[in-house]
């Protein structure tokens, strides 16, 4: 069995001045303000469209990033409604191949700690599982049915394609407090690599600092 780290991946090449620049030239064809476009204004521009609440404008352009994490958590990720979604296939892919190193993969939860009764407890559980489902498939059984017995926190890949509209919604709603530990783990990190990589368009996005527990 191997414990695997979540992580959240861009996928699409960022251009963060490309990007506000394109989305300046659509967002001026409402106002037919073209000729306004200069060297130093798509900042300002696209900050204004954000302040405005005018965020039709920024759905015009889509970024496809990697989640790596468990499968409970992807269950979250796919009620957001405006995106497109290829995830790692438990039916398809059989743990017992040798490319999966012949074991299952699991995601620790964030509020689960190494070295405590409760990291021994779900250890245990989790190879219990994963020697269930090697005899399931030693029994004869498909992947497709072995995996009646993975954990919830099997780690899977899971590729999401937003537009940056969505993406602040996501980002907004997964990185608050509110949300489930293991989401906003990576909800965080993404935020973090959004505002690192464009201008704009993430900035008013702030993150509260969890309590100690």
């Amino acid at each position: 069995m191997l414990i695997v780290s979540p992580k959240a991946e861009i996928i699409t090449p960022l251009d963060g001045q490309a990007i506000i620049k394109h989305l300046e030239m659509v967002g001026r064809t409402c106002y037919k303000s073209e000729d306004r476009i200069d060297d130093s204004s798509a900042e300002k521009f696209v900050a204004g469209i954000i302040r405005r609440g005018h965020e039709a404008v920024i759905e015009h352009y889509s970024v496809t990033v990697r989640f790596t994490t468990d499968r409970g958590i992807t269950h979250e990720i796919v009620r957001h409604r405006i995106a497109s979604y290829a995830q790692e296939s438990t039916r398809y892919c059989n743990y017992s191949k040798d490319k999966f190193s012949n074991q299952i993969s699991v995601i620790r939860p964030v509020d689960i700690k190494e070295g405590t009764k409760e990291y021994e407890d779900w250890k245990c559980a989790m190879e219990a599982a994963e020697k269930a489902y090697f005899t399931l498939l030693e029994d004869g059984c498909k992947a497709q049915t072995a995996r009646a017995v993975l954990p919830t926190c099997t780690k899977t890949e899971i590729m999401v394609t937003m537009n940056m509209r969505e993406w602040r919604h996501f980002l907004k709603l997964r990185s608050d407090l509110a949300a489930h530990p293991d989401i906003r783990v990576l909800a965080v990190d993404l935020l973090r690599q959004f505002q690192a990589a464009i201008p704009v368009l993430f900035d008013d996005i702030q993150v509260e600092e969890a309590p100690e527990a």
